[in-house]
């Protein structure tokens, strides 16, 4: 066994992750918090496929104009004191997956779109020790605009990073029979 120098930072355990991705929220049902979220949601080429040149000036100069105060209205009939309940159901699956998992797994989330982000949730879990990485994205089936986006999220904070953890991401599973009650 090789000793480490006194000044050597604490090294982690190493764990397992679990990020659990799903699809994004703005952080408040307000009309800057909402435009902030569109522009993120409707720039990803992902989820819209018209060249940007044409797209654009039509999410800029109209979408962005006037969809974010009637999407800001949606947003607060639904609002609960725990937030977006897109984002406290996803919390709280994983809450629940930590539990179910123990103490030896750590198991975050994060959002594609809006917060928390999932730069921020990689970052958590790496400094949590883990080096092993689970992505699950919370979307059944394959879809370009959903799970390859959230996919897209997670691999590019990866590579911003100097040193990378193993990936997996989570195929789908609308055919898995363990998921369908029978």
């Amino acid at each position: 066994m090789i000793d480490k120098p006194s000044d050597h930072p604490a090294i982690p355990t190493p764990r397992i992750g679990v990020l659990l991705l799903n699809l994004g929220t703005p952080d408040a049902p307000e009309a800057g918090a909402v435009r902030r979220y569109l522009a993120q949601f409707l720039s990803d080429p992902r989820v819209v496929e018209i060249p940007p040149i044409a797209w654009k000036p039509i999410l800029h100069g109209i979408i962005l104009r006037t969809r974010p105060a009637k999407s800001a209205h949606a947003y607060q009939q639904v609002w609960t004191e725990d937030g977006s309940p897109l984002a406290a159901i996803t919390a709280r699956q994983a809450k629940s997956l930590q539990q179910r998992l123990g103490e030896e797994i750590v198991v975050d989330w994060a959002m594609r779109y809006g917060n928390p982000s999932v730069a921020a949730a990689l970052d958590r879990l790496l400094a949590a020790g883990a080096t092993r990485i689970l992505a699950a994205p919370l979307y059944p089936q394959y879809c370009a605009a959903t799970t390859a986006s959230a996919n897209d999220a997670l691999f590019a904070a990866v590579a911003a990073k100097r040193w990378q953890p193993a990936l997996r991401t989570l195929p789908p599973y609308y055919d898995d029979p363990s998921t369908s009650g029978r």
